[in-house]
């Protein structure tokens, strides 16, 4: 007597080939939405805009301008604080646009039940 799998289960070497014709497609979108993303840039502003990150999708930064009112001698903590949220507000920016970019790409994984593969 042979075992029959249930509708949808199994399919052979058909299936297992689709699939991975789906996971090099998708490992190829991937890679093409990473080099789009790497290349685009953000302006991202702190301080009510008195201090301008420029950074790109790989967490380069790229330019800083820094308003001259803020700039006080007498008080350099305020200026650290204020470069500080700026780039980090840049690094969130682009790792969460980032993130929901990729997402796009692999949310079909998550029902695949693939391991290691988000």
């Amino acid at each position: 007597m042979k075992a029959r799998l249930p509708q949808g289960r199994g399919g052979g070497m058909g299936n297992m080939q689709d699939m991975l014709k789906q996971a090099q497609k998708m490992q190829e979108d991937m890679a093409a939405l990473q080099e789009e993303l790497d290349e685009k840039e953000y302006d991202i502003s702190a301080g009510g805009g008195a201090v301008k990150v420029k950074i790109n999708g790989k967490l380069e930064v790229s330019g800083l301008e820094i308003s001259p009112e803020i700039v006080d001698p007498d008080d350099i903590e305020t200026l650290q604080d204020i470069l500080t949220a700026a780039i980090n507000e840049a690094i969130k920016t682009v790792s969460d646009t980032n993130n929901a970019e990729m997402g796009k790409v692999t949310g079909p994984l998550s029902g695949m039940g693939l391991p290691g593969m988000l």
